[in-house]
């Protein structure tokens, strides 16, 4: 298990972290020491935990806010894929029937060129 050392609010604190993750960690340190020197920065001194506290408040609002754009984009993901599906099967509809037109086409041309040559037009049905 590694350990990392990161300031906040001017303190700094020495954590445990899985091997490999020390960057990460380290950003966290940041992102959180950020968010701590802006309230000061807005609010005053109010004391290092009632900071923390507000600091911690305001990072789970952002990912509060952050997982419902998530779940929104998902949902509009999911709806996306529905739409496509189901063009996707209007297409396929689409293509069969004008296969199946041309067909007809081509057996009312292979019938009209028969009769032209003096042959059976009744032979192939429609």
């Amino acid at each position: 298990m590694a350990t990392v050392t990161v300031s906040i609010g001017g303190r700094r604190f020495r954590l445990a972290c899985e091997d490999g993750e020390e960057e990460h960690v380290i950003e966290l340190g940041e992102r959180l020491d950020q968010t701590v020197t802006e309230l000061r920065a807005n609010v005053g001194e109010i004391g290092d935990q009632r900071l923390t506290v507000m600091a911690a408040m305001l990072m789970t609002d952002r990912l509060s806010e952050a997982e419902g754009r998530i779940a929104g984009l998902e949902s509009e993901i999911s709806e996306l894929r529905e739409s496509r599906n189901e063009a996707l099967d209007r297409f396929e509809a689409l293509e069969s029937e004008a296969s199946e037109a041309m067909e007809r086409a081509g057996r009312r041309i292979a019938r009209l060129a028969r009769a032209l040559r003096g042959g059976s037009a009744s032979s192939e049905e429609e």
